[in-house]
């Protein structure tokens, strides 16, 4: 009983071994090296952070199959780039050209972080000019002030 319940663990965890393994062939060395760099350098657009070559997806594994049909088409490495970019956006890619929203992405935060720095800066600075105009403590303001404690203590002492 034991020994089937074991065989049965082992052999379900093991069921990854006999994961399909995708081979393909190709005409030349440079066109396996060209296959293998777009697979690495291409994003999988549902992993996000996987390329097609190490995503599991079945998004990736169609992305796999299409840049080995264009590269056994004899298509260059800027082509395959250029259809997966119109296809799926400059997500695709790992180093996307610089444009007004990757400017954004990247700029946006320094400039949050800047105003942020000035906003501390202006409020600090504003509340110490305000603290130093408080500071202009001359004789009037002395004799309102005595005679307010004094009318205090009065109240005070009848009670």
């Amino acid at each position: 009983m034991w020994r089937s319940v074991v065989a049965t663990f082992v052999l379900l965890w093991a069921s990854h071994v006999w994961a399909a393994i995708d081979v393909y062939h190709f005409d030349s060395a440079e066109q396996e090296i060209q296959f293998q760099e777009l697979s690495a350098a291409l994003r999988c657009p549902k992993c996000q952070n996987n390329t097609i070559a190490d995503s599991n997806a079945a998004l990736a594994k169609d992305l796999r199959q299409k840049v080995y049909e264009m590269t056994k088409e004899g298509k260059s490495r800027q082509d395959i780039v250029d259809y997966m970019v119109a296809r799926y956006g400059d997500f695709i890619t790992y180093n996307p050209p610089l444009t007004l929203g990757t400017l954004i992405l990247w700029v946006g935060p320094l400039l949050v972080l800047m105003f942020g720095l000035v906003m501390i800066w202006y409020c600090s600075r504003r509340s110490s000019l305000e603290s130093h105009e408080s500071d202009n403590w001359d004789s009037s303001k002395e004799e309102r002030l005595n005679t307010l404690l004094a009318r205090f203590e009065k109240e005070v002492n009848r009670k």
